[in-house]
């Protein structure tokens, strides 16, 4: 049999141990870590890790977890995260426990900057972050300051958005209040929700991104989302240069570090890219088959169950 693995997966609020055996798939340990969670909605998740030259990759449920390029000098890690989007997430997101990873994972990524927000909605999230964590509003056991003191507009708004603008803590303080009282009587999921609610409106929400060059060799971003593919310039990842919705979209194939986008449209021309290794490819690639997949399903009468 081999000796048995052992495998550290962090969720956004908990680290689970599993041991696996040298010829435990991908799927196997997928399913072990959903189970413990208690999730149902697995369509959205997968298994992340960082490979042996740096860059970040999902877990393939197919292969056996050991031939992966898993680090192997110490238990393997693994972080438990959002892989597809969908397109309404207060529509389509049923379980609590879907909610709850979906609102951790967004609000973690535009605190740490993945997620443009502008300093309005910034607030408006964050005094809904506060709902979620403290319930209403009460001036007796939340006193002037009790953000600022505890470094609560450090995890409330993200850095950037702090130092473009000359606040002092407590203004920023204020203005997440006027709004946090604004949320009285709403209960901790719905407030989850709500924050998806405006959160999914942001350009780079749901976006996957990844370094391109086209045939001139100028650098670009290709996004990868729930409704299709954009192409960004490398200053720019909020406006798309150009954009191919997957209803639009014939083929999509690459060979070696080349990747071809086919239209439907026959008398437009294919759109090439190159990405800068192959691996890189075959990821894009399995991230357009899944939000693919995904779409059709949506469009299908009969609903996801």
């Amino acid at each position: 049999m081999g000796r048995p693995v052992n495998v550290r997966v962090t969720t956004m609020d908990a680290e689970l141990e599993f041991t696996i055996q040298p010829n435990t798939t991908g799927k196997q340990l997928f399913d072990q870590v959903v189970k413990t969670i208690g999730l149902r909605e697995i369509w959205y998740f997968g298994l992340r890790y960082t490979d042996s030259k740096g860059f970040s990759a999902w877990l393939k449920l197919n292969n056996k977890v050991m031939q992966q390029d898993v680090p192997k000098d110490g238990p393997l890690a693994f972080d438990f995260r959002v892989k597809f989007y969908p397109e309404d997430a207060c529509e389509e997101l049923i379980q609590e426990v879907t909610q709850r990873m979906f609102y951790l994972q967004v609000k973690e990524d535009i605190l740490r900057g993945e997620i443009y927000c502008p300093p309005e909605t910034a607030v408006l999230l964050a005094s809904i972050a506060c709902q979620v964590k403290f319930g209403d509003y009460n001036p007796e056991t939340q006193p002037p300051g009790f953000l600022s003191h505890a470094e609560g507009t450090r995890f409330l708004i993200a850095a950037r958005v702090l130092e473009q603008h000359s606040l002092s803590k407590q203004d920023w303080e204020d203005k997440i209040v006027n709004w946090y009282k604004e949320m009285r009587g709403r209960l901790k999921e719905d407030a989850m929700l709500e924050f998806l609610k405006v959160a999914q409106d942001l350009e780079m929400y749901g976006v996957n991104y990844f370094e391109i060059k086209n045939k001139k060799g100028t650098e670009l971003y290709l996004g990868i989302d729930a409704l299709g593919l954009n192409v960004y310039s490398k200053d720019d990842k909020l406006t798309p240069k150009i954009g191919f919705p997957w209803s639009e979209i014939r083929n999509i194939s690459f060979s070696d570090k080349k990747f071809i986008i086919k239209p439907n449209d026959r008398r437009a021309p294919d759109f090439i890219f190159f990405a800068p290794r192959l691996r890189i490819n075959k990821r894009i690639l399995a991230l357009c088959m899944g939000n693919h997949e995904l779409y059709m399903r949506r469009r299908k009468p009969d609903t996801i169950e």
